[in-house]
């Protein structure tokens, strides 16, 4: 499963998928493209700070913000057991929704120039 936009609504300017993900479905770490990963509780606490504190995007951590969030869910096995749906189905991971505002970053979305979510922040690196 790519990290990338994985949904687009052209007519509502809303762009889906996956902000981030700790483990895949069959319980694998993810490594980013940068050697990193991150720790399922670690995401969630970082979800739920940028839904409560910011809510916004910008185009590659630069700049004002050109959108904002519509929906974000957290899924971790327990939210997934809860519903009824397999744990297995899916991975541990942040899935976001955006309303794109600015006309030429949404043409970028649509055209597949901006393909992937990236969360902006700062942490500190744990060698293993």
């Amino acid at each position: 499963m790519p990290l990338s936009v994985v949904k687009i609504d052209e007519d509502q300017h809303l762009v889906f998928g996956w902000a981030n993900v700790s483990l895949w479905a069959d319980g694998t770490q993810v490594i980013d493209a940068h050697g990193d990963s991150i720790d399922p509780d670690e995401l969630e606490d970082a979800a739920y700070l940028f839904t409560m504190e910011f809510r916004e995007t910008g185009v590659m951590h630069k700049g004002e913000a050109i959108g904002r969030l519509v929906e974000s869910f957290m899924v971790t096995p327990d939210k997934l057991e809860k519903m009824g749906i397999l744990t297995e189905s899916m991975p541990v991971g942040w899935w976001v929704g955006f309303y794109i505002e600015d006309e030429e970053a949404w043409k970028s979305v649509k055209e597949g120039k901006y393909s992937m979510f990236s969360i902006q922040g700062w942490a500190i690196r744990e060698e293993e």
